[in-house]
């Protein structure tokens, strides 16, 4: 039987297909200004990758701040929901989930079975999120990908005060003519963004394991950053940004 996911995200929708427990397809395009269509389109790019046809489907669940566009689901779920049983699937020994996307982030403890026990979101301020990293990696004048990189060749820690993304980037302006390294900038980006994730992920407890999900868990920079700013080293599951697809499969089938 076949089961879809959808996340409809603040930047990209993510679509996960399972059948017969297992994913069989997945998809990622922009969500752009309309969401609507761009949510249909990675519906059926998943449902092509996966070889299977519309008709076979048998029940889709929505998530994501855009969920309500996606109006060819059956049902929907909040995002924390979502990411929650997403992680727990994928390795059932979690407890801590962070999730940090384009515009927000997300702290979750779980227990074993996937259910949210206690959670909090940074909504209010882009300096949590990955707009922040693409607006300071412009400011740098390099991609997400080398800023990333970049970071972890730092030999010096440059204290940011990352509370307002406008403020930031005047800072980082005052770090660039005070002729500090690109790496050293690098790193304080990152240390900044995940100070303000983990006092987040502090306020719901950490317990053993974390996993790290959200397309800004593939910036090696900031991965790198939680590491040293919660004193453990955090899981990143292979394709973080489908996790809260894939959770929103898994609930469609269950339901």
């Amino acid at each position: 039987m076949v089961f879809v996911g959808v996340d409809c995200g603040a930047k990209n929708v993510k679509v996960v297909v399972i059948k017969n427990g297992h994913v069989v397809g997945r998809s990622l395009v922009l969500a752009g200004i309309d969401a609507k269509s761009s949510s249909k389109e990675a519906y059926d790019k998943a449902l092509r990758m996966a070889g299977v046809k519309e008709d076979e489907v048998k029940n889709i669940v929505a998530t994501g701040t855009g969920k309500k566009e996606v109006t060819f689901a059956w049902d929907t779920i909040t995002e924390v929901v979502a990411a929650a049983r997403g992680a727990i699937h994928l390795n059932p020994s979690v407890r801590t989930v962070v999730d940090v996307g384009a515009e927000e982030g997300r702290a979750i403890k779980v227990d074993e079975s996937g259910k949210v026990v206690d959670f909090a979101i940074n909504e209010k301020c882009a300096a949590g999120a990955g707009a922040f990293t693409e607006a300071m990696a412009r400011a740098l004048e390099v991609s997400v990908e080398e800023m990333g990189e970049l970071s972890l060749k730092s030999t010096k820690v440059v204290p940011m005060n990352a509370q307002c993304a406008v403020f930031a980037e005047s800072e980082l302006v005052t770090l660039v003519h005070s002729k500090v390294p690109k790496p050293d900038m690098a790193r304080a980006i990152h240390d900044a963004i995940a100070d303000r994730i983990i006092s987040m992920v502090r306020r719901v407890g950490i317990e053993r394991e974390v996993m790290l999900i959200g397309g800004v868990s593939l910036n090696v920079g900031f991965v790198a950053s939680m590491n040293r700013g919660l004193g453990l080293e955090v899981i990143v599951p292979e394709g973080p940004e489908y996790v809260g697809a894939l959770g929103a499969a898994i609930v469609a089938r269950e339901r």
